[in-house]
């Protein structure tokens, strides 16, 4: 399934105060893990917020999907119910009837690592299996593009590894690969990137390889 995100010229500041996204031209028009990087301040979430269409920019125009799905850096912020697959059943946007349905949860758990969790309590679950249900709540949504707000930043460096390389693959599957829009503080997740791009003072540099970062 093809992704198509594409601002143009996208301009938001709120009443009577500097701009804080300028001029904001991209697209993405495939799956893949593409991150952005910059200083707390440059209008990163901001821009999260315009692609959700939390708030609307103050020019230009922004065209996409209209089941973005996103992950919080913190996932308590969004699990909201008791079992991991009470959870996962909150999110199913399909009808089902009660065997597949189940089934359904139990493929996207094994998929994300939580082999066997259909019935385990959240509050059990450690920071990185929370944030693992998090995702799995994004693919059994069947939303093909996923934005992700900094959602290592509360995990120890074992559990950041394997939420990076667990979307990585999801965004290269063979079988149904999706696209990630991922904010990172950390430089040592970009080499993990299908692309880059700095975001500096509300403008979006345009997207780069890993090979071909820099950053100053």
């Amino acid at each position: 399934m093809k992704t198509n995100l594409i601002l143009k010229n996208v301009d938001f500041s709120w009443p009577n105060q500097e701009k804080i996204i300028r001029n904001c031209t991209f697209e993405i028009n495939e799956p893949g893990l593409f991150m952005i990087v910059g200083r707390n301040g440059c209008g990163k979430s901001t821009l999260f917020k315009l692609i959700q269409r939390i708030i609307n920019p103050t020019f230009g125009s922004i065209y996409g999907p209209d089941d973005v799905f996103t992950v919080f850096q913190n996932p308590d912020h969004q699990i909201l119910m008791p079992t991991c697959g009470s959870e996962m059943i909150l999110n199913i946007r399909e009808t089902f009837d009660k065997k597949r349905m189940q089934q359904r949860v139990d493929d996207v758990l094994n998929l994300v690592g939580l082999n066997g969790f259909i019935l385990r309590p959240v509050q059990t679950l450690s920071g990185g299996q929370k944030q693992k249900l998090a995702i799995a709540s994004a693919l059994i949504s069947n939303s093909n593009f996923v934005l992700m707000d900094e959602p290592t930043a509360l995990l120890d460096e074992k559990s950041q590894m394997e939420i990076i390389k667990l979307v990585q693959s999801i965004t290269t599957s063979a079988k149904r690969p999706i696209t990630v829009l991922w904010i990172t503080h950390r430089m040592e997740e970009l080499n993990y990137a299908h692309k880059i791009g700095i975001m500096e003072k509300g403008y979006l540099s345009e997207w780069v390889s890993p090979s071909n970062f820099k950053y100053h």
